[in-house]
């Protein structure tokens, strides 16, 4: 690919200040990439009046452990970013800030099963991000970096989604390698900088498990209560006679999530405590199975007794009812064949964003390709709803990063307090909703961009708002382009998988105000 001649020049395009006329021929693809996406814009504005709307910006109720995902991130954060300051060398805070946010994963999964997925997560963070300075290194070419930050958005996508390793899905890991493509970068520093992140990383790994000491079988005992709660629920609503069309799917995505808790203790000796909330998970299944026969009052009561770590009640095993194992997921390339359509959505998508952005003379594209990349759900429908939450919740976040810089420019520990304080709110926040999140988020992002050095506020406030805006129009286009494959959903995975409920039962939509939207497709 051509690259315009001289130092200058050269920076100009790395930074993505570009016009035609000095980007050359390199911005013939992105002409072309952006006369595309605009046949499909009038497409994507005709649609949004028959997508919905209602419930989308809908704030729902904070999850029962909302705090344990925002200290762990803190307790993540707060010891290499105030080590890099005491050393004077906060500038490098954004490598150790990609190991310490591995920490927001895996807080539903058993300490076992916990254990594996962060190593994976961490894994695939460092992969993502030598890949990133590795580019880096070697070309500075706005073009090429954005093609590869497509390109690895991609990879990124469909690997969270086949390996359902669930919130923050592919969006973390996609924001560290998209901006690290844009820092610069020399071959001899890229060691010291992977070794920053591994560090962060394998202390992420140490903050991640250490509830496990005070309480080993915490996730799946909160797992079994809370389906024997809304199986209480749903019984309860039976009984008066009251609508349980929403009770019902509750009950059934709470019990298939226990379930699914307790199984993937598999491959560590059954204990007993394991042994007893099978049990207990068996008889919601049943309640859930003939509510109207259920009594809600021993499973509230099995409910209090399950939390903590008191004994778990001890209920006899129910004659002539047999309990299955959530199903073995398969080889990963088994699940990733599925995905194949959502890849080229994603890696389409995020590197026309990419490219308008470059069109737009933005500095910092990597903030357009992030937002296509958050996009992507399970359906057009809540592809939809995700664009409208980012983009409000971006909106939202850069008002709050105006009235936050001045406090931030006071100085470098004021800026690494206020980060720690927008990572707590953020994980406080996003279960509720993603929108609301994402305004803590935003001037996270943002304030992170300042550890090299204070910038003017104004021209990042303008970047972030045109990336947001261009990001997800460009985003939606894609979706529009690259159809969404049809899922098939088989009977018997519709609900608890025992011979007393059968293939009746079926979840509802996955919510939009969680980002756990996408799980993976399993074959």
């Amino acid at each position: 690919m051509p690259r315009p001649r001289g130092a200058h020049a050269s920076a100009r395009v790395y930074t993505g200040s570009i016009r035609p006329r000095t980007a050359g021929h390199a911005m013939e693809p992105a002409r072309r990439s952006i006369c595309f996406t605009s046949k499909t814009l009038a497409k994507v504005m005709a649609m949004s009046s028959r997508l919905p709307l209602a419930g989308v910006l809908r704030l729902g109720r904070p999850s029962d452990i909302w705090f344990k995902p925002a200290l762990s991130v803190v307790a993540a954060v707060a010891p290499p970013n105030l080590a890099l300051l005491a050393l004077g060398r906060l500038d490098l805070a954004m490598y150790t800030m990609a190991g310490s946010l591995c920490a927001l994963y895996a807080h539903n999964r058993p300490y076992a099963a916990r254990a594996r997925a962060l190593a994976w997560v961490i894994l695939g963070m460092l992969g993502g991000l030598a890949t990133a300075l590795l580019a880096a290194s070697l070309t500075r070419s706005a073009v090429v970096l954005v093609a590869v930050g497509a390109a690895l958005a991609a990879v990124q996508k469909v690997l969270c989604d086949a390996t359902r390793i669930g919130p923050p899905g592919n969006v973390v890991l996609t924001f560290i390698s998209s901006a690290a493509l844009f820092v610069p970068q020399s071959p001899d520093r890229i060691p010291g900088h992977l070794g920053l992140a591994a560090a962060a990383g394998a202390w992420a790994w140490l903050v991640g498990m250490a509830p496990g000491l005070l309480r080993p079988h915490g996730p799946e005992r909160r797992a079994t209560a809370a389906a024997l709660n809304a199986v209480a629920a749903h019984a309860e609503a039976h009984v008066s006679g009251e609508d349980t069309a929403g009770t019902h799917g509750t009950a059934v995505i709470a019990v298939r999530a226990a379930r699914q808790a307790v199984s993937s203790t598999t491959g560590t000796p059954l204990t007993v405590t394991h042994r007893a909330l099978e049990r207990l998970i068996v008889r919601s299944e049943v309640a859930l199975a003939a509510p109207s026969d259920a009594d809600p009052a021993p499973l509230r009561d099995w409910a209090r007794q399950v939390r903590g770590n008191r004994p778990v009640p001890e209920v006899p095993h129910l004659t002539g009812v047999d309990s299955e194992l959530a199903p073995n997921p398969g080889p990963l390339w088994h699940r990733l064949r599925p995905l194949a359509p959502l890849a080229l959505r994603t890696a389409l998508g995020c590197a026309l964003a990419g490219y308008a952005s470059l069109a737009l003379g933005i500095g910092r594209p990597y903030w357009a390709l992030v937002t296509a990349a958050s996009l992507y759900q399970a359906d057009l429908a809540l592809t939809w709803g995700r664009g409208v939450q980012r983009v409000v919740g971006n909106l939202l976040g850069v008002l709050f990063f105006a009235a936050l810089v001045p406090l931030a420019h006071t100085g470098e520990v004021a800026l690494v307090l206020c980060c720690l304080a927008l990572n707590f709110g953020a994980e406080a926040l996003i279960g509720r909703n993603y929108w609301l999140g994402s305004v803590c988020v935003t001037p996270m992002a943002l304030l992170i961009t300042e550890f090299a050095g204070f910038r003017q506020p104004g021209p990042l406030i303008t970047e972030r708002i045109v990336d947001t805006l261009v990001g997800a129009l460009v985003g939606l286009a894609a979706a529009v382009v690259v159809p969404h494959r049809k899922r098939v959903v088989r009977a018997e995975r519709a609900g608890p998988r025992t011979l007393a409920a059968t293939g009746s039962s079926r979840g509802r939509h996955p919510d939009q105000r969680t980002g756990n939207t996408t799980e993976g497709v399993r074959p």
